[in-house]
């Protein structure tokens, strides 16, 4: 079970076809538009609503700023079994910012990509502020829980290969042709990936940075490297055809 504060993050739930234990609303706010019309798809869905006061929703919300509405959501976490590999799939290994995980996830959906997978002491991508951060993807893009390992034996099973994105050294993303079946692990955001799991992967990424810059945020870097990916997929920009990626 996990709470999905605001009216787009309910309405994401109701769309996705989640199973929604109840919804919660502020009595003073019922009535405006956008809420009464999702009370009505709730309601229409079969989900029970109560009311509560404005204090009471307040104390039990998680948001600094409480949202007039908020569900009770059950889910239940893909397996590694049931991931598709045939695509984009991106890997959080110790991701502990909730905000960057819910980034990854907004932006793995935007990307095309096929899952997330959370491995590690990464944080709970059901919790409330990664919820908010992935403006609902979370409930459209399956996030699968495994151990780094398990992930990229499952990978390689799947005939993908497996990118590990490093500060320095690794491959040049728009050199490397991401086409195709592709794993992106994005590691801690202070210390990066350790070496094991680096090694564990087929290769690794570099995004070019300006030479005073000492790394880019978890979520962006992940969100340029899957974006880098979606456009060589798409068309939309040049993908590199001779170029050996044995070679840094």
């Amino acid at each position: 079970m996990c709470v999905a504060e605001g009216p787009d993050l309910v309405s994401s739930a109701l769309d996705a076809g989640r199973e929604i234990e109840a919804v919660f609303v502020d009595r003073d706010a019922a009535t405006s538009f956008e809420v009464a019309d999702l009370l009505r798809r709730a309601e229409a869905s079969g989900v029970r609503v109560f009311g509560l006061d404005a204090a009471t929703l307040t104390r039990v919300a998680d948001a600094q700023t409480p949202q007039p509405v908020l569900a009770a959501v059950r889910f239940a976490p893909p397996r590694l079994s049931d991931v598709d590999w045939t695509g984009l799939v991106l890997v959080l290994h110790d991701v502990r910012d909730p905000g960057n995980a819910g980034t990854v996830i907004r932006s793995a959906e935007a990307a095309g990509a096929r899952a997330v997978v959370v491995t590690g002491q990464s944080v709970d991508p059901y919790n409330p502020k990664s919820l908010r951060a992935s403006a609902g993807a979370t409930f459209r893009l399956p996030v699968a829980v495994g151990g780094i390992g398990e992930t990229l034996a499952a990978a390689r099973a799947a005939g993908s290969r497996s990118w590990a994105t490093v500060v320095r050294g690794g491959h040049d993303p728009l050199a490397t042709d991401l086409r195709g079946p592709h794993v992106i692990v994005i590691g801690n955001e202070a210390a990066g990936l350790d070496a094991a799991t680096v090694e564990r992967c087929d290769g690794s990424l570099t995004l070019p940075m300006a030479p005073a810059t000492e790394s880019l945020n978890a979520g962006v870097a992940a969100s340029l490297v899957a974006f880098v990916a979606f456009w060589q997929a798409t068309g939309r920009i040049a993908v590199p055809g001779s170029r050996s990626l044995e070679t840094p």
